[in-house]
């Protein structure tokens, strides 16, 4: 039986980072994200690794740029307005099928906002929040568990798929404390083939993303864009529970998925038949099973701690067959049970 600790959703994240083989971290201290360069600074020198507090946000994520391109597990953390400054990095990253682990413990905004946890950072992370084409897998932890589960997970993606992963928290889970079960290390890495480590008895390795001719950007692009593909194919994943009789869903992913999962408990115990649709990858979308489930349900209620983001993906998947039905709090602001129970009710003529 593995071990199980008490952890702060941060300190879950990084103990998962080196436990997934991370050695290179690079990253800059803001709220509420810096314990996990706390973590770092203490443990990964132990791991035999590197921390390094850079003198940005925007040098943290061009260190993670070349230390991926030499095929090394690395990653950078920061919260909202740390992850904006690293977005054309981000979109370089991409370019360059470089895998590695971002990791946004996302607060309220717009601009500096707030140290509280929110939820407005959905369209950042999974519309491009840089420029260009391209896409980043996006994990959306909604406990402490999950916060060291799917670090490991995503650095095995990102070395799978050859692209940035990125996890999407907030402030609350991130947090919080849970206990924890501790998993073995993971001892075993992918080869790298492509990474720019030296070429003595090679031909060299390349790694460019500058197309100075529109013809081959273009076929670059089609590359891309078929891994996406590739990516949206393979990895989509998302939690379903009690929709198979629901008159109505409540969509919502991380910590406002455990709200909701409170409010469809409730529910159900008056007799009111509520189903929750939880994404866990956020891109890729769980676009078909929304669908799916607007054949034979009343409606949707999006629970979202932003002014309205996801939810304009839940009603593009929806198309029009159920009303989608949205509720939200901003600037950091938790969402509250009674509130939701209220729109509950009210969606089902309560």
């Amino acid at each position: 039986m593995s071990e199980k600790i008490l952890l702060k959703g941060n300190e879950a994240c990084a103990m998962g980072a080196i436990l997934a083989g991370c050695r290179h971290y690079f990253g800059y201290p803001i709220t509420p994200q810096t314990e996990i360069p706390e973590y770092f600074a203490k443990h990964m020198p132990e791991a035999g690794g590197v921390f390094l507090q850079a003198e940005s946000e925007i040098a943290a994520i061009s260190m993670v740029y070349g230390a991926a391109a030499t095929g090394r597990r690395a990653m950078t953390s920061s919260s909202s307005p740390g992850i904006s400054l690293k977005q054309e990095t981000i979109s370089t990253l991409s370019a360059g099928d470089l895998p590695c682990l971002i990791v946004n413990v996302a607060r309220g905004g717009p601009g500096l906002g707030c140290i509280q946890g929110a939820q407005s950072d959905y369209f950042q992370s999974v519309k491009g929040g840089g420029h260009g084409d391209y896409r980043l897998l996006t994990l959306a932890p909604n406990s402490v568990q999950e916060m060291m589960d799917l670090t490991i997970l995503g650095f095995e993606l990102a070395d799978k798929h050859r692209n940035p992963v990125l996890i999407l928290s907030d402030g609350v889970v991130g947090q919080m404390m849970e206990p924890v079960s501790v998993p073995e290390p993971v001892t075993s890495f992918p080869e790298k083939p492509w990474a720019a480590v030296g070429a003595k008895g090679r031909p060299k390795n390349i790694i460019n993303t500058l197309h100075l001719n529109a013809a081959v950007c273009e076929e670059r692009n089609r590359e891309l864009q078929a891994k996406y593909k590739r990516i949206a194919d393979a990895e989509l994943r998302y939690e379903e529970i009690d929709t198979q009789d629901a008159d109505l869903v409540l969509v919502a992913y991380g910590i406002s998925s455990r709200i909701a999962l409170t409010v469809k408990n409730r529910a159900r115990a008056e007799g009111l038949k509520v189903g929750v649709l939880r994404p866990i990858t956020l891109w890729p979308f769980p676009t078909e099973a929304l669908r799916r489930l607007a054949e034979r349900v009343k409606g949707f209620l999006a629970i979202e701690q932003s002014a309205g983001q996801m939810v304009e993906d839940v009603r593009l998947a929806v198309e029009g067959r159920a009303p989608v039905a949205f509720h939200g709090r901003s600037g950091g602001v938790m969402i509250q049970l009674d509130d939701v129970e209220a729109d509950v009710r009210k969606l089902l003529g309560r």
